[in-house]
């Protein structure tokens, strides 16, 4: 054999094993299935802010959801949360409650919204497109209905927003943490309205609202058509 093919030989094996490795990992990353929607609960925490409290973690209260997410695409969804709680306060901690009879409440918070996500970096396992990362932070705000027992039991709408993160542990578990802030659009989810009697103007002035933290775990499902348009590069 001649010494100069024979020095060649080596190089033109690595570069077809080279070749055959990079069209299987194409291969793989154009079969990876892409996933619609995920399914799935959350648990956290709920602190009422409001006439009796201003502290963000004072009073939490145990807080347990169920999230669905439709994903428009790698950056965008659409999240659907129906959540549960419990609300609790009394005057003892209002700093210019001026009262002479001590107050408390102690109620229920049901609250169904939908929320948009904004992701900062395109989400997924990074094989079924281009560019995806298993770990983004993002953010998000919607609009909802919030139910309020307790001494006055009434319904009103909340503006939901917040940030947080998303992790995916494995091809179709995704795993979420997130804080956001429920601002009701109206003044008695504690049972008091206005109780110092302050004139004020503007959608969110004198109301209350709730800090909610939660951490969820959801399924992917809902195989996206692998044939049809899709989101890969």
């Amino acid at each position: 054999m001649n010494s100069s093919v024979a020095g060649r030989w080596p190089v033109r094996v690595f570069l077809t094993l080279f070749a055959i490795h990079f069209s299987l990992l194409t291969a793989t990353a154009q079969d990876e299935p892409e996933y619609k929607l995920d399914l799935g609960a959350g648990a956290g925490t709920v602190t009422y802010l409001g006439d009796l409290n201003s502290n963000l973690f004072r009073g939490a209260q145990p807080w347990l959801a169920a999230v669905a997410r439709y994903k428009m695409n790698p950056r965008m969804a659409l999240a659907l949360t129906l959540g549960y709680g419990k609300m609790k306060g009394n005057s003892d901690n209002a700093g210019t409650w001026y009262s002479p009879e001590r107050y408390e409440f102690d109620s229920e918070a049901i609250e169904l919204g939908m929320r948009y996500e904004y992701n900062f970096w395109p989400y997924g396992t990074g094989r079924e497109y281009r560019g995806a990362k298993r770990l983004t932070p993002f953010i998000t705000l919607g609009i909802g209905g919030l139910y309020h027992g307790g001494n006055d039991k009434g319904i009103t709408a909340d503006i939901p927003l917040g940030a947080g993160i998303k992790y995916k542990l494995a091809e179709r578990l995704n795993l979420s943490a997130e804080w956001r802030m429920h601002l009701a659009l109206g003044d008695k989810l504690d049972g008091l309205k206005d109780p110092y009697g302050i004139k004020s103007s503007g959608l969110f002035k004198n109301t209350d609202c709730l800090s909610i933290i939660q951490v969820s775990l959801t399924y992917d499902l809902w195989e996206k058509c692998s044939t049809c348009h899709n989101d890969r590069e």
